[in-house]
């Protein structure tokens, strides 16, 4: 899959639509992250440079097609400007006249695309009057990019289109990831429940070389595999699904890594009492927390084998010591490797950058999504609507 970036355009003069993703964290009226709106400071610089005026576009929050004031971007216009370091001016209901009137490098954030029920329809009518407003599409919101809505696949047919440098690099990491990455190619996936990510296992098996399963999703391999795994977060009903899921990596020649030993306890809490033992070897009336240090060793051995990592999820209960252990074990081990230039690695969903950022690695990783469904939708093999409409 090809796309145009910001280089391919002409943007002097010209009127560019950007939709990015500023949907972020507030408290008491502040944003409390600006990280999504650092990230299109490189889109908006560049198409300035080039001549060009800017109209973003993006939502905030759910307001389900109705005006929500609490909801309004308005309330972040004030961030936006700040974040980017340049003016950047909030207009709501008829744009066509703030549209008309702006000069080239001029910066306009518009209202709230959810406020309009057109928006989540994908509804041909509204993209063609966010269209009438800008001569070039540029998306820029990677992470809204498994949404098929006006402002992220219809609007892509009506107007010359391209990635913005956010979506661009995303795109990048993630092929070099999954798409024609550099072999060995090794996977983590943790997380509480393997029912969340069914479609993610079934499709790595056939793309990786090693596959790291953690977390509470390892307990369900475990007791497919006949193992007791006591009182530990586990999905019983879904071990023959599991079992398939180990038929199917044989079959592909994909390893998967289980824990070999476990951190157990009694209590799911900070500090508890803990013992490390074999997998076969949990207390009836303890749970697994953790992998233990002879996992950890056995991954980072699998790591320093490999050229390329991803990952998505922990591999413990990381939010709680020391039940964080192995989780920032293994993450420091990959980011040692990447700092070193022996491995490629690409990481992303919530809990995972998390986790990346308590194990102080996250600026080591090669890259880290701020993208959660987009993300993982992408690990699963699906087309994203929003990327299928801005691809050559």
């Amino acid at each position: 899959m090809t796309w145009k970036t910001l280089d391919d355009m002409d943007f002097a003069g010209k009127r560019a639509l950007v939709r990015v993703d500023i949907n972020v964290p507030m408290e008491d009226g502040r944003v409390t992250d600006a990280t999504r709106i650092e990230r299109i400071a490189a889109t908006v610089d560049d198409i300035q440079a080039a001549g060009g005026k800017v109209i973003l576009m993006a939502h905030f929050g759910r307001p389900k097609g109705q005006v929500v004031p609490e909801m309004s971007l308005e309330h972040i216009a004030g961030a936006v400007s700040d974040t980017l370091g340049l003016p950047v001016t909030f207009v709501s209901g008829d744009y066509a006249d703030a549209v008309a009137e702006m000069e080239d490098g001029e910066v306009l954030l518009l209202e709230n695309l959810r406020f309009n029920p057109g928006e989540e329809k994908n509804d041909a009518g509204f993209a063609a009057r966010l269209a009438s407003l800008g001569d070039i599409y540029v998306n820029d919101a990677f992470s809204a990019a498994h949404r098929a809505h006006a402002s992220t696949e219809a609007i892509a047919k009506l107007l010359p289109s391209c990635a913005g440098r956010l979506m661009a690099a995303e795109l990048g990491a993630l092929e070099a990831a999954l798409g024609t990455p550099k072999r060995p190619v090794v996977a983590v996936v943790g997380g509480a429940k393997v029912s969340t990510k069914l479609d993610l296992l079934g499709n790595l098996v056939g793309k990786v070389d090693h596959l790291v399963i953690g977390g509470g999703m390892a307990n369900t391999f475990l007791a497919a595999q006949g193992i007791n795994v006591g009182k530990s977060l586990c999905e019983h009903d879904l071990a023959d699904t599991a079992r398939e899921i180990l038929g199917k990596a044989e079959k592909a020649g994909c390893e998967i890594i289980l824990p070999r030993d476990i951190v157990v306890a009694r209590e799911f809490k900070a500090g508890a009492e803990n013992e490390t033992v074999a997998p076969d070897a949990c207390p009836a009336d303890a749970m697994i927390l953790d992998a233990g240090p002879e996992t950890v060793a056995y991954i980072t051995k699998t790591l320093e084998a490999a050229q390329t990592l991803v990952w998505n999820g922990p591999l413990g209960a990381f939010e709680i010591a020391p039940f964080d252990k192995a989780t920032n074990a293994a993450a420091r081990a990959a980011g040692a490797l990447t700092d070193a230039g022996k491995l490629i690695s690409v990481a992303g969903g919530g809990d995972t950058v998390a986790a990346l950022n308590q194990a102080g690695v996250a600026d080591s990783f090669t890259y880290i999504s701020t993208a959660g469904g987009a993300f993982l939708e992408w690990m699963e093999g699906k087309e994203l609507p929003g990327v299928a409409a801005i691809s050559d």
